[in-house]
């Protein structure tokens, strides 16, 4: 259940919106997350809106990136994301209100326009790689330092950081390492040229929806800007979306002739994520992938 300071500042945000009374205010608890208490909040049994809830000290800042991911995509005016209602502290807790997304058909449509639009945001482009502030992939610290090299910015941001860190856990072993070391040499000639296009950076199958309109919505980024197969890379690692959004995408916006291989490597830095956070069960995937480039 919420706590009363929270449902005291919820009461007076919503008057303070709307200029009316808070007549009833209904919780419920619904998945959110691994890490975040999440909650369906209905007011005057009519409005509906989302609330994630977190400790303000264990992931410092957590709901504020997001927010921040969720503004900038927003303002591409490309793919539709939740809105933000509200980002605040309240006491010991970090809070994050957004727009209630109702569920809606995922069509032939919904699939054809999702990979357009996803095509269409990766080409926002800029400069660098990277993003103007540091975010969380899940719960891990994501380092955005500007890179104007693709694979310079995906060893030290992305896999370095990871492979630090398992070693620290005792997670991978001295063979995995030198694998890895030997892959950096390999990067400059599989990963083409390319602008750095604006990333979700999260995308697997839990971190979008479709709305009752049947178009999708982006929810959960972890936003910078890399290169787009670590995007697409990530919607095949937990089973894959519908070959329609494939096939919408590749037309807008092709793929890259070695895609398979790219999208591989891409993986490496979900997979050593949740082998940091899950344990030993990922890291069969990190070595068959490993495997084939040594």
């Amino acid at each position: 259940m919420l706590t009363a300071p929270i449902q005291n500042y919820l009461n007076q945000l919503f008057a303070d919106k709307s200029g009316m009374q808070t007549i009833s205010l209904q919780t419920e608890s619904v998945g959110g997350g691994s890490i975040n208490a999440a909650y369906k909040i209905t007011v005057n049994k009519n409005q509906k809106f989302f609330l994630k809830v977190n400790s303000k000290t264990t992931y410092p800042l957590l709901f504020e990136k997001e927010k921040n991911g969720l503004d900038f995509i927003s303002r591409q005016k490309i793919i539709k994301v939740p809105g933000v209602i509200a980002c605040d502290e309240v006491e010991d807790r970090q809070i994050l209100l957004l727009e209630w997304i109702g569920d809606g058909l995922r069509s032939e449509l919904f699939w054809k326009q999702f990979g357009e639009q996803l095509a269409r945001l990766h080409r926002v482009t800029n400069s660098s790689f990277g993003f103007e502030e540091d975010n969380y992939m899940g719960a891990l610290h994501q380092s955005n330092i500007g890179y104007t090299n693709w694979v310079e910015f995906f060893i030290q941001c992305r896999l370095q950081p990871q492979i630090k860190a398992a070693i620290e856990k005792g997670a991978i072993q001295k063979k995995q390492v030198l694998q890895f070391d030997k892959l950096y040499t390999l990067l400059p000639g599989i990963f083409n040229s390319e602008n750095a296009s604006l990333l979700h950076g999260d995308l697997w199958s839990g971190n979008f929806m479709c709305n009752e309109s049947s178009a999708p919505v982006l929810i959960d980024p972890a936003v910078y800007f890399g290169h787009r197969s670590m995007d697409l890379a990530m919607t095949t690692l937990f089973g894959g979306f519908d070959k329609l959004f494939y096939e919408s995408y590749h037309y807008h916006f092709p793929f890259p002739p070695n895609y398979n291989e790219q999208w591989e490597i891409c993986n490496l830095y979900p997979l050593l994520i949740h082998l940091n956070l899950f344990g030993s069960g990922y890291l069969h995937q990190v070595k068959t992938i490993l495997d084939k480039f040594s």
